[in-house]
């Protein structure tokens, strides 16, 4: 590897930015600098094939913690192989090519032209892409795009449910790429436009001058789905709070005696809250003495599983309703924070909450320190501005990156649907049995049952029809 490695290298493989271009893609770069997040990019890059000190480099967007992540995944480590040996086949197609025709060699005698260290790793996890029958060039680069095609779907589960799969796939796929004809003409589309790929690494795409599409998660998402004549919306996917709002929320911690974190349940999301909690480092959430959770029986289900995705105590306290239309929440929020403060020695408050109900506790509580986090359409200008005008510091939970709260997601999600199949599906399988043969008036020996069981019933299928009607299915 170190021959191709050191050639390489010596090819620049960073996107073609230099001078003024490069003063011009700082500017249009900006508005995907904040809080920007690299999980998504960093995966790309692994696959397609980007060189490994790229991501050790850090001043490059690549992440080295997830190469190290992705590398130990067979799937991910035979796309991004075969991924590497098409792009160098097709970054030296010409001195490959000669030196297959007036020197009789082969790919596997050209180390400094296609890296051997990826023909060994793909025979070690089972694949040979080399055929000997394979005398032209372009025959090579259709199975490497055969077996692309065949095994990038193994790689779907490595990026999350919220991106769309079947853009990210297309830029593996070479267009009309298992003919002769495809190859051509993805070399020469390639070739001419070879600055604009990503660090030089094939993908199928039409070139454009978009500077570095895997500069951030945000920048890459936006092109990607734009390239779909799509709009990705998830921004919250694709960035995280500024260090700035961080920063902030570590002060208030480190400079509190007790802090003490109260939520509104009705007016909060459980798992913005849960991204927040996760985004921030537990060097300073630690100190967080518990966080309060005042539930009301209308909010959701997912605050009572929170606990389970944060170290932080968590007490809940589930009040009811005297009327169906009359929460009791800020009253009992309120009136527990005086307790903390006045009983516990509590002297700061993380407050989340969009209502502007509890201004109240907040004057009445000159001793205190406060700081809110709220969502950004839920909290009224008014109530920001009084913030602001004395002093308290508040940030958006809808800012925190979140990506990672979907454990939160699933989790409250299977819950309710278990909860929903337990009230709904009661059915013994032994009981039906013993049903039917009554019914049928047939005699089977213990043997026979047993065997009709084992055979039939133990096997037996839920079926879903497109409308989402469910059946089952006996094993026949």
């Amino acid at each position: 590897m170190e021959n191709y490695e050191q050639i390489q290298a010596e090819q620049n493989l960073r996107p073609d930015t230099g001078g003024e271009e490069e003063k011009k893609q700082l500017e249009s770069d900006r508005p995907y600098d904040k809080g920007s997040t690299y999980e998504l990019i960093s995966r790309v890059a692994y696959l397609i094939g980007v060189p490994k000190r790229i991501f050790e480099n850090e001043h490059e967007p690549p992440k080295i913690e997830i190469y190290n992540r992705m590398d130990v995944d067979k799937n991910a480590r035979i796309i991004r192989h075969l991924c590497v040996l098409r792009t160098a086949i097709e970054r030296n197609f010409k001195a490959i090519n000669d030196a297959m025709r007036m020197e009789f060699k082969t790919i596997l005698s050209l180390p400094e032209l296609v890296p051997p260290e990826s023909i060994r790793q793909l025979n070690e996890d089972g694949i040979n892409f080399y055929r000997r029958t394979n005398t032209k060039l372009c025959q090579h680069i259709v199975e490497l795009n055969r077996l692309v095609s065949d095994r990038i779907n193994n790689c779907a589960n490595l990026f999350p449910i919220w991106v769309n799969w079947q853009y990210i796939r297309e830029l593996f796929i070479m267009p009309n790429g298992l003919t002769e004809t495809g190859t051509k003409d993805a070399a020469e589309l390639y070739y001419s436009n070879r600055g604009a790929y990503p660090y030089q690494m094939y993908i199928n795409w039409r070139p454009e001058s978009e500077g570095n599409i895997l500069y951030t998660d945000k920048k890459f998402a936006t092109l990607l789905y734009r390239w779909h004549n799509d709009v990705f919306e998830e921004l919250s996917k694709v960035s995280d709070a500024t260090s700035y709002v961080k920063i902030n929320i570590y002060d208030f911690i480190d400079e509190s005696k007790k802090t003490v974190v109260v939520v509104d349940c009705e007016n909060s999301d459980p798992y913005k809250l849960c991204a927040t909690l996760k985004n921030l480092d537990y060097q300073y959430t630690s100190k967080i003495a518990r966080i309060i959770l005042f539930d009301d029986v209308h909010t959701a289900s997912a605050w009572g599983i929170l606990e389970s995705f944060t170290r932080i105590p968590v007490e809940r306290i589930l009040i009811e309703r005297i009327k169906d239309n009359k929460s009791l929440v800020d009253i009992k929020l309120t009136a527990r924070a005086c307790q903390e403060h006045y009983q516990n020695q509590v002297d700061s408050f993380i407050i989340v909450s969009s209502d502007s109900d509890y201004w109240g506790l907040i004057s009445s509580l000159p001793g205190a320190r406060f700081l809110e986090m709220v969502e950004r359409e839920k909290c009224g200008p008014d109530m920001k501005k009084a913030l602001v005008d004395s002093g308290i510091f508040y940030c958006y939970i809808d800012d925190f990156y979140s990506a990672n709260s979907d454990d939160i997601k699933k989790s409250a999600l299977f819950k309710e649907i278990y909860r929903y199949l337990q009230g709904t599906v009661q059915l013994n399988v032994n009981v039906m049995f013993e049903e039917a043969l009554r019914v049928t008036r047939l005699t089977m020996s213990p043997a026979e049952k047993r065997q009709f069981f084992d055979k039939h019933i133990k096997g037996m299928e839920l079926v879903i029809d497109e409308e989402g009607n469910v059946s089952f299915e006996l094993k026949r």
